[in-house]
């Protein structure tokens, strides 16, 4: 079943028994994030949240109920995929990459389903009056105040909109983007926009303010769930979310042309915030915030987006995540990335088995990489490789093993690299672009990273002692172990 809007992924988020609502009065300041945090710190990411009676800041009840940690499982996050393993879309991935045209009729015929499946992926835009738009604010009775936007910490610099799709444009290509991106209230009609130097939307940006133009933004607050995850993904500028987005669901995500600027957003959206930036406007103060480092990112300056228009649907539902120190909602979002994004790493690495981001690393502080090694140096050429592949060019410490590992056991992974290294001849050190978020780097999105090779040494490599080989047990006494099990009692 397609999951088109936020109502129907909360719908089967509930009907899987994954949701729990809270009647009580809960304030938007700081309350909500505090529930969530101890929630989403329970075994397996703790349960989804309606929030159903929210104060806001002015003492009032919100008309609209909060949905957070919607994503903050692995079961809900196939659920929000439409599969029962996230794996599923990147053998998907797979066969789409294999590009062979095969002989004979009968096997050109063969193809036709996957060449059907991919007309459905770009989207459609639809005219009429959608759902989006069944309650219009313009004009002075845009007030964001109306909205449960949630202070998280309390050293943050305002309230935030934090699962965001913000809708741009290449100015030259006309490519659109659709990003995840904090976005700080700062009065009833403005934001401020927080996209990283190295985010696709920073970079339309800067051109059309090169250009003085007028920069318009659509910010989206809830939708279908695969376009919400299509925003956090790291795809290619060339790419569409939605197109990705319609891949993942096998169906087009359906738009209509935003109200008072000529972006397209979801048919089916819950809240969009429209505006734009004006480049000649000074940039105003956004944070600091409490980020998913678990520390607070600094103040600094960023671009201010004036609205234009709110609409939303008659009865909205406002979706909101949280971060912090992990884990949290948004190791979930990164471990979908994982799963997607392997088949496509592998086409430009061939050699890797399998990564994995664990939650303590916060996606850019830790990768593991296990890999099928059969030459010396091998290991540092996919450490280089992989500082060369787009936001994984941020990685602060890269762990390379071998491809009987399972990388995605945490205590695995660190039990074998620990073993196998010498730590002056297996680590190396290079310097490269590292993430805004890194507040230890010796400047500003520049710094050192750490390779280290935890993979079985090869004589070439100088090393010239005897390899041991690891404890296992024979298959016959397992055999016989596994047939006792049962009378045993344990």
């Amino acid at each position: 079943m397609t999951l088109d809007t936020l109502q129907d992924f909360i719908s089967a988020i509930e009907q899987a028994g994954e949701l729990h609502r809270v009647r009580r009065p809960v304030k938007a300041h700081l309350e909500i994030c505090e529930i969530t945090d101890r929630v989403s710190k329970m075994p397996g990411g703790g349960k989804a949240l309606l929030f159903e009676h929210v104060l806001l800041r002015d003492g009032t009840r919100s008309p609209y109920p909060v949905a957070i940690n919607l994503f903050g499982s692995m079961r809900r996050m196939a659920l929000a995929l439409g599969v029962d393993a996230l794996d599923e879309h990147g053998r998907r991935i797979t066969e789409l990459m294999d590009l062979k045209v095969p002989e004979g009729l009968l096997g050109k015929l063969s193809m036709l389903p996957r060449l059907f499946e991919v007309s459905k992926f770009p989207p459609r835009v639809k005219g009429g009056n959608p759902p989006c738009r069944e309650v219009v604010w313009r004009g002075d009775e845009i007030d964001l105040d109306r909205l449960p936007i949630l202070t998280c910490w309390p050293d943050d610099g305002g309230p935030y909109v934090t699962l965001t799709m913000v809708i741009s444009k290449d100015p030259t290509r006309g490519i659109r983007n659709v990003g995840m991106y904090r976005v700080q209230q700062l009065s009833k009609n403005t934001v401020a926009m927080h996209w990283q130097r190295h985010k696709v939307g920073a970079a339309h940006w800067r051109e059309m303010a090169e250009r003085g133009e007028t920069m318009p933004v659509c910010i989206v607050v809830g939708a279908d769930p695969a376009s919400i995850y299509s925003a956090s993904a790291p795809l290619p500028p060339a790419v569409d979310e939605f197109i990705f987005a319609g891949f993942l669901r096998r169906e087009p995500v359906k738009l209509v042309k935003a109200l008072t600027n000529d972006l397209e957003v979801p048919w089916d959206a819950e809240i969009v915030l429209e505006g734009y930036i004006d480049p000649r406007e000074a940039l105003v103060v956004e944070g600091p915030f409490g980020d998913h480092t678990g520390f607070y990112s600094e103040a600094d300056l960023y671009p201010q987006v004036h609205l234009t228009a709110v609409t939303m649907r008659q009865h909205a539902t406002y979706a909101t995540t949280i971060v912090g120190r992990p884990p949290m909602e948004d190791y979930y979002l990164g471990h979908a990335t994982e799963r997607v994004f392997l088949p496509l790493l592998k086409m430009t690495v061939p050699e890797i088995v399998d990564y994995h981001m664990p939650a303590e690393g916060v996606f850019h502080n830790l990768v593991f990489v296990s890999i099928d090694k059969q030459y010396p140096g091998q290991a540092y050429k996919v450490m280089h490789a992989l500082w060369g592949q787009g936001l994984m060019s941020l990685a602060k410490v890269l762990v390379v093993v071998d491809k009987h590992v399972n990388v995605r056991d945490t205590q695995q992974a660190w039990w074998a690299a620990l073993n196998n290294i010498d730590p002056e001849r297996d680590v190396r050190f290079t310097m490269g672009p590292v993430d805004v978020l890194d507040h230890a780097s010796r400047a500003f999105t520049y710094g050192s990273k750490m390779g280290i090779d935890g993979t079985r040494k090869l004589p070439e490599e100088g090393f010239t002692r005897a390899w041991p080989p690891l404890i296992e047990m024979d298959q016959a006494t397992k055999a016989a172990v596994d047939a006792m099990w049962p009378e045993l009692g344990l």
